[in-house]
């Protein structure tokens, strides 16, 4: 079993339809969308979720007001401006502090400083996770809240039911949807993997990306291999990504051609591969194939 994590400098680089056409090339494979800040694969794979469960990545503060004696100590040491005294609506002053749980960040210090043990400190529901099946076999996505953080957290749990799936139904390869940028949920994307294949553009800033990313994938000692999507925008970058990737020994899986096909397949949700036979298709197929060759 090979695992296989797709990634890029940044969002919108077309790895996601990348891996939906080696969803469609692969076989014995299990789906893995770890983008889970911005997930999007489930738009191309359409998938019929079959398990779902909450996903608790930290913990929220609640003040319990038959114990609050009104101290106001949990507000002067709030740095995240969270507690107040809710606006009276009848006239009436309020007793008891209350805490915004959209501010709270799930620090605790309230939890120390309170005099009257007051605080209740509990998991929060930051998003869910799925187990679901595609018309390319199963795959495992996750949805964050607004504004909830602990992706890396999240990652991980997607990253290990999908093992969990090609370990029970011996298939041979994990095909994970990476995060973008270097951030924590790419490193839980890409550590322990056997192969990353980072997509980018021909363009300065996608010249730029390629080197933090071939940075992350070298301190891991993880092999890289790298595509250049839309490169006939500017065959000269293209050129010196290529050769600024061998350098830095990331070898060179393919060019993918710039193709309105890709887009009117999102549409259709489906692959590429699937919905052309063209010049397109032809490129993403080279590159899987050279996909392959690197895992030996």
């Amino acid at each position: 079993m090979k695992e296989i994590v797709v990634i890029s400098g940044k969002g919108g680089t077309g790895k996601t339809s990348i891996v939906a056409s080696f969803a469609a090339l692969a076989d014995k494979k299990v789906l893995a969308d770890c983008d889970v800040d911005a997930a999007d694969l489930h738009l191309v794979l359409n998938p019929r979720i079959e398990y779902r469960e909450d996903f608790s990545g930290g913990k929220k503060a609640r003040i319990l007001d038959d114990e609050c004696v009104a101290c106001d100590r949990c507000i002067e040491e709030c740095r995240f401006d969270a507690i107040h005294y809710p606006v009276s609506t009848d006239g009436k002053d309020a007793q008891t502090p209350q805490i915004n749980p959209i501010f709270c960040e799930g620090c605790g210090v309230c939890l120390r400083v309170c005099p009257a043990e007051a605080i209740a400190f509990e998991d929060a529901v930051n998003g869910e996770w799925y187990t679901s099946t595609t018309n390319y076999g199963y795959m495992v996505h996750a949805r964050l809240g607004f504004a909830e953080g602990n992706s890396g957290k999240l990652v991980t749990i997607v990253r290990r039911e999908a093992k969990k799936i090609a370990e029970r139904d011996g298939l041979d390869y994990i095909i994970v949807d990476g995060s973008p940028g270097i951030g924590c949920p790419v490193i839980a994307s890409v550590t322990g993997s056997d192969l990353v294949l980072i997509v980018t553009e021909p363009t300065l800033s996608g010249k730029h990306d390629l080197a933090r990313v071939a940075e992350l994938t070298a301190h891991f000692r993880i092999p890289a291999l790298v595509c250049v999507n839309k490169w006939d925008l500017n065959p000269e970058v293209t050129e010196e990504i290529e050769t600024d990737a061998k350098q830095r020994g990331v070898r060179v899986a393919g060019r993918v051609r710039y193709d309105n096909a890709i887009t009117k397949a999102q549409i259709m949700k489906t692959s590429v591969v699937e919905y052309t036979g063209g010049a397109v298709s032809k490129d993403i197929k080279t590159v899987w194939r050279n996909v392959i060759y690197a895992l030996g």
